[in-house]
C-alpha cells in the first residue's frame, strides 16, 4: 500500500469545509468565532496564540477561553509572552495542558502557583528566537491564532507599527499546513501596504474593540533618579567611550533611560557625538527622542512599535525603517538576529546575579523568564564582521584571537524593598526543581558577561583572570550585598590599578556630579516638546 503524503493537508482540509456554512471566503464573523474554533481546533493541538510583550491577540484569547472543555482540551499551547489572565485561565478550565513560552511577567505569580498547583505543565522556557525557530521544527502549530490591525476582503493582512513577531507565527503555521485565524480591528477595501498575503491565512474576523497593546518601552524622566544618572554616566565614559561603540540595545529600564537622555548632555560635553551610539536595534523609546532631534542617532531598526510613537516614527523616515505607506514596519525575529549578530554591544539589567556573574530574572516565587535578553545578552560565536569595539576586547596575543561582543549589566545594588541583587547563589537553581525543568533558567551566563556597572563602579571582568579575579571584580562593585561583603581592599586595589575596576573617580566623574539637571527632557511632556508635539504619549503618562 503506497504511502499517504498530503496527511496534515487533508486534516486541514476537512476542519476548514466543517465550517463552511459560518464563512464568506476568508471572513469569519465574530459572533460564529466560539463555534469555529471548537471545530477548527482539536484536543491535543499545538495551538501558537499571539500575546507578544505588547500586542496581544485579545479577542481570540478571549474567544478560547469560551469553547467547550469537553470538545476542546489538552491544548499544547506556544507563546512567547504569558500576558493576559486569560492566558493561564484556559489551563484551570483544562482547555490546555501544557505550554512552551519566553516571558510571563505580568503573570509570572500565577505561573509559579500553578506549577505547584500541578495545573501548568512546562515544556521549556526559551528565548525569543529559540522559540520562533522551534516552530519549524519541532513545536510546528497546528493552528495559529495572531492580531493584526487590517484586513482586505480577501485575507490580506496590514500589521501596521507592530509588526512584531506576526510573520514567524504565521509563516511556521501557514507552510506546514496548519490553520491560521487573524483577529482584525477592521476590515477594508483598501490597504495601506501588504505586510502578509492572504495566501497565508485562512481566516479573518473583526473583532469587537481593537487588540490590546502595552506602552511597555516607556518610562516617565521625572521617575529618573540620581543613582540612576550616576550609572548612565559610569557607563557612558568606562564602557561606550572606552570602547567606541557605534552599534547596540538597550534594555527599558530607568539605568538605560537615563543614558539615552544624558547623550546630548553629559556624552555631549564629553565631545562623542558620531563617535557611540549611532545605531541601534531598539523599539521606539520614547526617551530616545532628545537623542536623535540632536543628531546622535543615524538608524533603529524596532522589535516592535510603541503607544504614541506611530507618528514621530513615520515622521523621521531616515532613523527608522518605515513602509511606502509611512508607518514603522518592526519585526521582532529580524531585530533578535540583528541583536545577537551585528550590534557590538547590550546593556541590560537583571533581578539577582551571583558570584560567577550568572543572572536571571526568575526568583523565588516568580517565574518570569527572560525574552531575548539571552539572545543579545551573550558572544555569538559564529561572528565573523569586526568593528572597533569588538576587536576592543581582545585579550590575547594569540593571531587566531577574535573579539567579543559587549555584555553589559547595569544594576543597582539593591533592587525596590531592600533586596539584594548580588546573592551567592540564583533562586533559578530551586525553580528549576520545583518546575521540573531540565536546567536553571539562567537568563545570561555569567562568563558572556563583559561589564558589570553598579552605583559603585565598573567591573571589567572580561579583563579578569580566573574565576577567583572574575568574583573579586564582581564583589569590589556590589555594594554591601553578601557578595560586596567579600572583597579584599588590597586586591581591589591591585584590580583597580589594572583596569579591571573603575570607581567614579577614576573615570573622572564626581558623585555630586550626578542630578537630573542633567537630563535632556526631565518628565514627559518634555519629551513632546523635542517632537514637536508628534510623540503622543498614553493617557496614563500625562500630567498637563
Amino acid at each position: 500500500m503506497s504511502r499517504i503524503w498530503t496527511t496534515r493537508r487533508d486534516e486541514k482540509a476537512r476542519r476548514i469545509k466543517s465550517i463552511a456554512h459560518l464563512t464568506q471566503n476568508a471572513i469569519l464573523n465574530k459572533e460564529n468565532i466560539i463555534e469555529a474554533m471548537e471545530a477548527l481546533i482539536q484536543p491535543g493541538d499545538r495551538v501558537i496564540l499571539e500575546g507578544d510583550n505588547q500586542k496581544q491577540a485579545s479577542f481570540l484569547s478571549e474567544s478560547l477561553l469560551q469553547v467547550n472543555a469537553s470538545k476542546v482540551n489538552n491544548l499544547h499551547m506556544i507563546m512567547s509572552s504569558v500576558s493576559r489572565p486569560e492566558h493561564l485561565d484556559i489551563f484551570e478550565k483544562g482547555i490546555a495542558k501544557k505550554i512552551d513560552f519566553s516571558f510571563s511577567g505580568p503573570q509570572s505569580l500565577r505561573v509559579s502557583q500553578m506549577i505547584e498547583d500541578g495545573t501548568l505543565e512546562i515544556g521549556e522556557i526559551h528565548t525569543y528566537l529559540e522559540l520562533y525557530g522551534r516552530l519549524f521544527i519541532d513545536l510546528i502549530p497546528n493552528v495559529a491564532l495572531v492580531a493584526a490591525d487590517k484586513a482586505d476582503r480577501f485575507g490580506n493582512l496590514y500589521t501596521g507599527p507592530n509588526t512584531e513577531e506576526t510573520p514567524a507565527i504565521v509563516e511556521a503555521t501557514a507552510f506546514k499546513d496548519g490553520i491560521v485565524i487573524v483577529q482584525v480591528n477592521e476590515i477594508v477595501d483598501e490597504l495601506p501596504r501588504i505586510d502578509i498575503p492572504a495566501s497565508w491565512v485562512d481566516f479573518v474576523v473583526e473583532a469587537d474593540q481593537p487588540y490590546q497593546l502595552e506602552a511597555l518601552f516607556t518610562r516617565d524622566p521625572k521617575l529618573i533618579s540620581e543613582l540612576h544618572i550616576l550609572i548612565g554616566m559610569m557607563t557612558i565614559r568606562g564602557v561606550y567611550e572606552k570602547h567606541q561603540v557605534k552599534s547596540l540595545n538597550h534594555g527599558i529600564g530607568f539605568n538605560t533611560a537615563a543614558i539615552e537622555l544624558l547623550l546630548p548632555t553629559y556624552a555631549e560635553s564629553l565631545g562623542l557625538k558620531g563617535k557611540i551610539a549611532k545605531n541601534w536595534v531598539l523599539n521606539p523609546h520614547p526617551t530616545l527622542i532628545p537623542a536623535i532631534e540632536s543628531g546622535w542617532v543615524d538608524t533603529v531598526h524596532c522589535f516592535g512599535g510603541e503607544v504614541g510613537m506611530e507618528a514621530y516614527c513615520a515622521a523621521r523616515p531616515d532613523v527608522f525603517f518605515t513602509g511606502k505607506d509611512g508607518s514603522l514596519r518592526s519585526n521582532r525575529a529580524f531585530a533578535q538576529v540583528a541583536g545577537q549578530y551585528a550590534i557590538d554591544m547590550f546593556v541590560g539589567s537583571t533581578l539577582q546575579m551571583d558570584m560567577r556573574a550568572n543572572s536571571s530574572t526568575v526568583v523565588s516565587g516568580r517565574l518570569a523568564g527572560f525574552g531575548g535578553a539571552p539572545n543579545m545578552g551573550h558572544d555569538p560565536k559564529g561572528r565573523r564582521h569586526s568593528s572597533e569595539a569588538w576587536l576592543d576586547l581582545i585579550t590575547s596575543d594569540d593571531p587566531l584571537s577574535k573579539g567579543r561582543k559587549l555584555v553589559v549589566q547595569t544594576v543597582e545594588t539593591f533592587q525596590n524593598g531592600n533586596t539584594p541583587v548580588f546573592v551567592e547563589s540564583l533562586d533559578a537553581i530551586e525553580v528549576a526543581k520545583q518546575a521540573h525543568l531540565a536546567t536553571a533558567p539562567v537568563m545570561i551566563y555569567g562568563d558572556d558577561v563583559t561589564h558589570v556597572v553598579t552605583e559603585e563602579g565598573v567591573a571589567y571582568i572580561y579583563k579578569a583572570e580566573g574565576e577567583e579575579e572574575r568574583k573579586q571584580a564582581l564583589s569590589a562593585v556590589a555594594g554591601v550585598t553578601s557578595v560586596g561583603s567579600k572583597a579584599d581592599a588590597a586586591v581591589i586595589s591591585s584590580l583597580r590599578e589594572r583596569g579591571i575596576v573603575a570607581y567614579p573617580e577614576d573615570l573622572g566623574i564626581h558623585r555630586n556630579q550626578a542630578n537630573r539637571s542633567l537630563l535632556a527632557a526631565k518628565n514627559v511632556r518634555d519629551l513632546v516638546e523635542w517632537s514637536d508635539g508628534l510623540y503622543n504619549p498614553p493617557a496614563k503618562f500625562k500630567n498637563w
